[in-house]
């Protein structure tokens, strides 16, 4: 019984029960979306004021506004230079395995895509990067546009942190405040199975194992290509600052197993701000750039686009050029970043990549729709890791990582579990 105390554990239990229910009773399991979407509606609920409150706090705190733009500055960089290795590694990957050779188009079962070609053909990046900034602070919160309340946020906190002594008070009121949403937060988070469960069931009820495996080649290089990402990319970034990736991804699998569960990096983005505190984190540091990694900072969803558009080219028989592929690169670097913001953003961001390049055929993302749910676990996971080690590395880079609570936290979680995760 103890067992079944640990979250862990029981989310681990319902994903299993989800999969099962999946396979076994498809029609049933395809009617349990809503109890996924109630779940990560119950976490969005929280994230725009936990945002908020902790920018505003952490800013209002650091005092330094100049070290506040060296922050963001210095977070910017890091988002364009890895999610730049991330489009190589992944056209890299695309070419060497070729997952598109060999797929015969006719064996696999596609499905309607023309909401996705129509606003990809649509997008306007000028107004992308407009909608950046909020024309209504509250509508910003409503809607949880995060990009709109961080840029609110920090000029908020701005605004208190130029207030000096004045503003204390409400200094002091935000800090209640944040106790209180971080309360009903763990509250949220019993529900945290019953969500990964109807997730999950609904994955596998709706769209079945049997969709992957015309297309299981190219779901397989996906995966594999973000294993290494994480591991060797991800890891070295650690590694240069003497953190230990395998402690880190212990101390946060609760969070990647909702992920897992739900398919949405969303759902565990307010409990990932709170453990990156705990393990040492200052808190100016992770509000600055948690909400921003995840408008500018989607590995996942990088590597996932390029290989992707690669995989098309190979099965309509496209041979890319070296400067096509450079433009694919170029486009993406820029398309990926509205990911985030867009509903459906994967397919979106995919339709106006291959309208751009005009090479290759649009209508190819209808073979992707059967096994696009089941990759964007992978995602999402890649994508929250990535946010981890950005949040990691900066707080070092700019002195702001408490080491001894690092090394307190592991000394916590090696008398949970006895296994060395550290090296």
């Amino acid at each position: 019984m103890r067992l079944l105390n640990n979250l862990t554990v029981r989310v681990l239990i319902a994903i299993t029960l989800g999969i099962l229910t999946g396979y076994f009773f498809p029609e049933t399991a395809a009617k349990l979306k809503p109890i996924g979407d109630l779940f990560i509606n119950l976490i969005k609920m929280v994230i725009a004021p936990i945002i908020f409150l902790t920018i505003v706090l952490g800013i209002s705190n650091m005092g330094d506004l100049k070290k506040v733009g060296r922050v963001g500055g210095k977070a910017l960089l890091y988002f364009e230079v890895v999610t730049t290795g991330a489009l190589a590694i992944g056209l890299l990957l695309a070419n060497i395995i070729r997952p598109g050779d060999g797929v015969q188009t006719a064996a696999v079962k596609g499905g309607d895509i023309s909401k996705y070609t129509e606003q990809g053909a649509g997008m306007d990046w000028t107004e992308f990067f407009l909608h950046i900034v909020p024309s209504n602070a509250i509508k910003a919160f409503a809607d949880g546009d995060i990009i709109q309340v961080l840029v609110f946020s920090i000029l908020f906190g701005v605004g208190l942190a130029r207030m000096g002594d004045v503003g204390k008070p409400l200094i002091q009121t935000f800090e209640r405040l944040s106790k209180v949403f971080f309360n009903i937060l763990s509250v949220v988070m019993v529900l945290a199975p019953l969500g990964a469960f109807g997730g999950m069931a609904f994955t596998i009820g709706k769209f079945g194992l049997s969709t992957l495996l015309p297309l299981a080649k190219l779901m397989g290089t996906v995966y594999a290509t973000m294993f290494l990402f994480v591991f060797v990319i991800l890891n070295l970034i650690l590694r240069y600052y003497k953190i230990s990736l395998w402690a880190v991804l212990k101390f946060i699998k609760e969070e990647l197993l909702i992920v897992l569960g739900t398919s949405s990096s969303e759902s565990a983005l307010p409990q990932i701000m709170d453990k990156l505190e705990t393990l040492g984190c200052s808190r100016s540091v992770v509000g600055l750039v948690v909400p921003a990694g995840y408008s500018f900072n989607l590995d996942g969803t990088t590597i996932y686009l390029v290989m992707a558009t690669v995989f098309l080219a190979q099965v309509f028989g496209v041979d890319l050029t070296l400067g096509q592929e450079l433009t694919i690169i170029g486009i993406l670097m820029v398309t990926s970043k509205g990911a985030a913001g867009v509903t459906g953003s994967g397919f979106i961001v995919l339709a106006s990549t291959l309208t751009a390049i005009k090479v290759i055929p649009v209508e190819g993302l209808a073979l992707l729709l059967g096994v696009d749910r089941f990759m964007s676990e992978a995602r999402s996971i890649t994508n929250i890791i990535g946010n981890t080690v950005a949040t990691l590395f900066i707080a070092n880079n700019e002195g702001e990582f408490d080491r001894s609570k690092y090394e307190r936290v592991l000394q916590l979680e090696a008398q949970k579990d006895p296994i060395d995760y550290t090296y």
